[in-house]
């Protein structure tokens, strides 16, 4: 039989573990940070948020896109390079664990190739 204490302790595992996180969302191409603050979402258990930025450039324009969501863990801290109609992306995400912690303060590590 458990005591009190060991209760509460239970009870707080199971609090914690079934807990889902608020992101907000908005999918690329949003062209602005700020169009991703009005659509928060209650993300699936174990998932996380997301904040990704993409930047490419085609003749003296360059097109920067944003994206906000709920994301696996294998999906938050990556950056790479992405080909998609005829312009080369440099993206970079990162990703965070509280509510509403995706904001639309810019990604800084943005990787140049």
């Amino acid at each position: 039989m458990l005591g009190n204490s060991e209760c509460v302790l239970f009870l707080m595992k199971i609090q914690t573990t079934s807990v889902r996180t608020r992101c907000y969302t908005c999918m690329f191409p949003a062209i602005s940070p700020l169009d991703c603050l009005k659509f928060p979402q209650e993300c699936p258990v174990g998932q996380r948020c997301i904040a990704s930025k993409a930047v490419g450039v085609k003749g003296s324009v360059s097109i920067v896109l944003y994206e906000r969501s709920c994301a696996l863990p294998l999906q938050c801290d990556l950056s790479g390079e992405k080909h998609a109609a005829g312009i080369n992306f440099n993206y970079t995400s990162e990703c965070c664990d509280t509510d509403l912690c995706n904001t639309a303060a810019p990604i800084t590590n943005l990787l140049y190739f």
